[in-house]
């Protein structure tokens, strides 16, 4: 496994074209997608059709320094889910997303703000990254509750996208949550 970048717990990786059932398990938990799809699964054919190339794809695009990666425990290997650090399809470089998808199993264990956290030091020291991003539904408390953690600064309420519109508290919106590079230093956040 070619690491992208450890932590004290995780390794995260490119994935690769042999991949498609680390996702097709991750997405089909209800839990898991239910502030996605209102806990509806994706459909494997998307998974292997149109979800992982466009994953590969980015790899190609960004030289393999931004983009979606696979997320297993350092002890045992167990893939736990992944993390995103991406700009906008032609959006600047400089500007990216943070995300992240995590199995049930390993939820409360902090791994989504260690994980994150890694990202946002490798976008801002290494990257040349100036502003990250994160988006989730109003509602979904335990996702903004991370990125509160990582000192990322509510920016914006957004609305629902059509598509969420049957999810539960979709009436509420959506959050952006942002960090700059400035505010990433003086929160003392690389330390």
């Amino acid at each position: 496994m070619d690491t992208y970048l450890e932590t004290e717990r995780l390794a995260l990786r490119h994935f690769t074209a042999d991949d498609a059932e680390l996702l097709i398990e991750l997405d089909s938990d209800p839990a898991v997608m239910r502030y996605l799809s209102g806990g509806d699964p994706t459909a494997p054919e998307v998974v292997r059709e149109r979800q992982l190339p466009t994953i590969l794809a980015g790899y190609e695009k960004w030289s393999g320094d931004l983009g979606l990666f696979a997320a297993h425990e350092k002890d045992g290997g167990a893939f736990i889910g992944w993390f995103l650090l991406r700009p906008e399809p032609d959006g600047p470089l400089d500007e990216v997303e943070l995300g992240y998808r995590l199995r049930r199993p390993v939820w409360g264990k902090g791994y989504a703000t260690e994980g994150s956290r890694a990202l946002l030091g490798k976008a801002f020291t290494r990257l040349g990254v100036r502003v990250v991003w994160a988006e989730t539904m109003s509602v979904n408390r335990g996702s903004r509750n991370v990125m509160e953690k990582l000192d990322m600064r509510l920016a914006a309420t957004i609305p629902t996208p059509p598509d969420m519109a049957a999810i539960e508290g979709s009436e509420l919106g959506g959050v952006r949550y942002e960090i700059t590079r400035e505010q990433w230093h003086a929160a003392g956040a690389h330390n």
